[in-house]
């Protein structure tokens, strides 16, 4: 958990794992990190480079060994904050380029892990708006519920995003369908014998698609005014003709 939000605040895995292993020891030296992180040395020494460089990092040395130490964790704040600086200035920069480009659909792909969530945190861009969802159970056995209940969902809700969703009718599917109203969501059960989709959707804003494969470790972001309105039209018309959930 600690991991993931400190790649958020800016560090790759390997420097979040370096950062909370000097927390934990105090003053020390690049053994002990080593050994406490599961890092290799060489590696080590490289990644507390980077973080001195941000500020998250320093070192001594005591008997003309080198120990190192965790500044301030107050400190992500600053990186963050600079790295939203650095983000604002680029993005007049970066919509200049884009009105040279041909408004053709865009595809792009994502791996891993860390690629699906990142495309899964996509549908949060869109503050008040609606999230368009085919659900797919799959996500609780290739994924799991960990980063939808501890991250996106907490972050939906702080973002006032509702969503309606369609899903496979089973028992697991009916036991989620029960928070609907804790976390801004509708749902439509649908016989799992005629539902077999093995991927997630989701339809949002004016333009965007993005397609979650959690089996196969992959998800897409089309962009694509087109193929929105077409997969709106779709869900819509599923929508309407699926019968209302029976309250248990």
């Amino acid at each position: 958990m600690l991991y993931s939000q400190l790649q958020d605040a800016g560090l790759n895995e390997t420097e979040a794992k370096i950062y909370l292993a000097a927390l934990e020891l105090g003053q020390t030296t690049v053994s002990r990190i080593a050994r406490k992180s599961g890092i290799k040395r060489t590696t080590v020494y490289l990644s507390l480079e980077n973080l001195m460089k941000k500020g998250l990092m320093s070192s001594v040395k005591i008997d003309g060994k080198a120990h190192y130490f965790a500044e301030d964790p107050r400190n992500l704040e600053r990186l963050m904050e600079e790295r939203k600086q650095r983000i604002a200035r680029l993005v007049p920069q970066l919509l200049a380029f884009t009105n040279l480009i041909d408004k053709k659909p865009q595809i792009r792909y994502f791996d891993g892990t860390e690629g699906m969530k990142e495309v899964i945190k996509d549908a949060l861009s869109y503050p008040g708006q609606e999230v368009l969802t085919f659900f797919s159970e799959s996500y609780l056995e290739n994924f799991g519920d960990e980063f939808f209940a501890e991250i996106y969902r907490p972050e939906r809700l702080k973002r006032k995003i509702s969503t309606r969703a369609i899903l496979p009718d089973n028992e697991e599917m009916r036991n989620l369908a029960q928070d609907d109203e804790k976390v801004l969501r509708r749902t439509k059960l649908i016989d799992s014998n005629l539902f077999k989709i093995k991927f997630e959707m989701m339809i949002y804003g004016n333009e965007r698609v993005n397609i979650v494969s959690f089996k196969e470790n992959f998800a897409l972001i089309i962009d694509s005014p087109e193929i929105n309105e077409s997969f709106k039209s779709i869900f819509e018309t599923i929508w309407a003709l699926a019968p209302e959930n029976r309250k248990s």
